[in-house]
């Protein structure tokens, strides 16, 4: 189903289409100064905001730059819109929803520390999406940066810039201090133009969803990037299996407005449902057209799930084949956003163990709710993970006189290290028998029930008073028994070592004779 062409907007020249400002994506390695660099841009302090220092959800913004037409000379300004991607590893499906969308790319490298594994990841993924991208060359201001030195480590991974036996800009820059930032936006402004971006403001708007959220006062809402056409206040908007009406209508700083078109990121609350994040969504003029478009998502999901053949059943086996109990650690996750249970959930199916299993029991973004509560207190095992996520009133009230865990986090190395040492706990000890001796019958002195005295030789090893021994005839196993008492040379011994010979009291059902052989062990926890 299309859409509609939204009321108030204009039908002549409907098929015109306009430049478009371009979206940009920052993307590279961790601590390589990307927000840093969005930071100078935006003249705000969006790091201080980030626990730990670290961003951890896209974001969206709308910065205008005045640069110089290439063509006519002239001064002029244009708009830019940014996502900001998180760098850490534990966000890949977040960098890619960014690159999705985006025009082009900013990949930011250190001059100090040159191309990194985050890096390389940031690069293939901006290659699959086939857009152009500049190297930022950003740190220029620290003593220890060397532009020409990483201008050969990006070559050594196919990054060919201009000078360098290819053609894609390199600008070097300081993110703290701006240096080379003006150039950087003209070379951004250059690109856009290259690439001819073009839409139809006269359409209604189309474009994806970059991120959701839930908030128990205002409701489900979404930030929205305009790729094509106009979104104006009382059309509806359907993503996947959610639709909004277009009611409550924020710009990317929260002011309210009326309308809003490409390049633009906007913010609609009023969702039935959390849409997924990194969905196209399209807008409609009337709220059956909307609705009739979410219907035939769901069913057609419903469709595909219905066709789906269950999964085989897993059973873990260790190196001889045979089954081990395999321990579940089930888990509730909420978190504030859906960019942030992504990345939970992506860096969790890096924490496995062959003898511990983790299973998300639920899963979803918002407070941590009494039917959450509810939900851990039919099962003592199940932990409560809240990252950025409060618990509401009533939760509250059951987990003050219950003992169900809930873990609240805000910097997610700490959420997933807090996992980690709870699957260690979890793991089942497993003991082994280590030998520490072998010794040699060569006489029997007397025989006393159990106890025996007897004459040997250390053969391998220590053997030790006090030790648990394992007869062994004709180097089978026939029984245990334990060293009761040890002499060296009529004297008291508490070890006798390898190639000495020593008497012992053993105490043993078994039998001894001469030539038997017994081993000295211990039992240990298998590392």
């Amino acid at each position: 189903m299309s859409a509609k062409n939204p009321k108030n907007l204009p039908n002549k020249g409907a098929n015109t289409l306009a430049s478009r400002p371009p979206v940009v994506v920052i993307m590279g390695h961790i601590d390589h100064g990307k927000s840093t660099l969005l930071d100078y841009i935006r003249k705000t302090n969006i790091v201080a905001g980030e626990a730990g220092g670290i961003t951890q959800h896209l974001g969206a913004y709308e910065v205008t730059h005045t640069f110089t037409d290439a063509n006519s000379g002239e001064k002029k300004a244009g708009v830019i819109t940014f996502l900001d991607t998180p760098g850490h590893e534990a966000f890949t499906s977040i960098r890619e929803r960014g690159a999705r969308v985006a025009d082009i790319a900013i990949l930011v490298v250190s001059a100090e520390d040159g191309v990194k594994p985050q890096t390389l990841e940031a690069l293939k993924n901006i290659r699959n999406e086939k857009i152009p991208f500049i190297v930022a060359m950003n740190k220029i201001d620290k003593p220890g940066a060397n532009v020409e030195r990483t201008k050969i480590t990006l070559a050594e991974n196919e990054v060919y810039l201009e000078g360098y036996g290819g053609d894609i800009p390199g600008v070097p820059i300081s993110a703290l201090t701006g240096q080379g930032i003006p150039e950087l936006l003209d070379m951004v402004m250059l690109v856009s133009d290259l690439a001819d971006l073009k839409s139809n403001p006269n359409e209604a708007a189309a474009g994806a969803v970059i991120e959701a959220n839930l908030d128990n006062k205002k409701g489900i809402s979404a930030t929205l990037l305009i790729k094509n056409g106009t979104l104006k206040s009382g059309m509806f908007v359907a993503a996947d299996g959610a639709m909004s009406p277009v009611r409550i209508f924020e710009d990317f700083q929260g002011k309210a407005i009326k309308s809003a078109t490409f390049s633009s990121p906007v913010r609609v609350i009023g969702f039935d449902k959390i849409p997924t994040v990194g969905a196209p969504f399209v807008s409609f003029e009337s709220k059956r057209d909307a609705e009739a478009y979410a219907e035939s998502y769901r069913l057609k999901i419903a469709a595909e799930k219905a066709a789906q053949k269950p999964a085989p059943r897993h059973v873990s086996n260790d190196s001889k084949g045979n089954a081990q109990e395999v321990i579940i650690l089930p888990l509730i996750i909420k978190a504030d956003v859906t960019g942030s249970l992504d990345g939970i959930k992506h860096e969790l199916a890096k924490v496995n163990h062959d003898r511990v299993r983790l299973k998300i029991v639920t899963e979803g973004i918002g407070v941590v709710s009494e039917t959450d509560v509810k939900t851990a207190q039919g099962d003592p095992n199940i932990i409560i993970i809240a990252f950025n996520a409060k618990p509401d009133s009533k939760a509250r009230a059951i987990l003050e006189r219950t003992p169900v865990r809930l873990e609240s986090f805000n910097i997610i190395y700490n959420l997933i290290e807090f996992v980690r040492n709870e699957v260690a706990i979890r793991i089942p000890k497993e003991f082994v028998e280590e030998t520490t001796g072998r010794a040699k019958i060569l006489a029997i002195f007397s025989k006393n029930k159990d106890k025996q005295i007897i004459g040997g030789k250390v053969q391998e090893g220590v053997i030790v008073l006090g030790a648990e021994v394992k007869i062994l005839r004709r180097d089978a196993a026939i029984g245990l028994g334990k060293i009761k008492e040890l002499q060296q040379k009529k004297l008291k011994a508490e070890e006798v070592a390898l190639g000495y010979e020593f008497g012992a009291l053993i105490e043993s059902k078994v039998e001894l004779a001469e030539g038997d052989k017994f081993e000295c062990f211990k039992v240990v926890e298998k590392k």
